[in-house]
């Protein structure tokens, strides 16, 4: 009888351990407008489709820099993955360093 109970006890801390933990913990996802571009193939950077991707990626990560740091960077000027590595130079700079520092590193286009 003792035998069967720590069993069941056993195999259910095991299926509640197996269980896959969440992909996003904090509960927030990427906006509804990326949720068009999942999977999609691009053939090139002329591909109409994506630079609609970019223009939403530009737009997306422009206001996101603004709330989180008060840095008003122009979506047009920057391409969109130059964004992202921005915003994650961001997140690593000490306090004490200017924002123009990091902004130099990244030629703007128009």
């Amino acid at each position: 009888m003792n035998s069967k109970w720590i069993c069941l006890i056993v195999i259910t801390f095991l299926w509640v351990g197996g269980m896959p933990p969440s992909a996003n913990a904090k509960g927030v996802g990427l906006p509804s407008m990326f949720s068009a571009y999942d999977g999609k193939l691009f053939t090139g950077i002329q591909d109409p489709e994506f630079i609609n991707y970019d223009i939403a990626l530009r737009n997306y990560l422009s206001k996101r820099i603004q709330k989180r740091f008060g840095i008003s960077l122009d979506s047009k000027i920057y391409p969109g993955f130059d964004l992202l590595e921005i915003e994650s130079l961001f997140k690593c700079k000490k306090s004490g360093e200017p924002f123009d520092l990091f902004l130099k590193m990244f030629p703007k286009s128009q």
